[in-house]
């Protein structure tokens, strides 16, 4: 994706918060009383006609458990950032014992560096 326009983010934006909600076992009803935004705004974001503010993202994000690489990676192209992204993906997926595993494997990458 070369060029993005609003109606890009919009759609995008709006598909993955939809899907969030749904994964997430809320309606859209119950999503507006944790928001404290209108049950039409919602209806709206969701659709991909209207915008989305950043203060209301962020709460989406946190409510619904929305990584910032999940609402962003449709648009990006660099190539080292997607794989950036594809690897905290399927870090996701992990549980919890062996994602702190997977740490402790950074962390002795990184002081391997220290010492070359």
């Amino acid at each position: 994706m070369s060029s993005v326009s609003k109606a890009d983010v919009d759609k995008v934006f709006g598909k993955v918060l939809r899907d969030f909600r749904i994964k997430n076992k809320l309606t859209q009803d119950k999503l507006s009383e944790k928001l404290g935004i209108s049950l039409k705004y919602i209806s709206r974001i969701e659709n991909g006609n209207s915008g989305i503010k950043t203060q209301t993202l962020i709460k989406y994000m946190n409510i619904l458990g929305i990584s910032p690489n999940t609402i962003y990676k449709d648009f990006i192209t660099n190539k080292k950032i997607k794989t950036q992204i594809e690897i905290s993906e399927k870090m996701n997926e992990l549980s919890e014992e062996k994602l702190m595993f997977l740490t402790s494997i950074v962390d002795l990458l990184k002081n391997l560096n220290k010492t070359d």
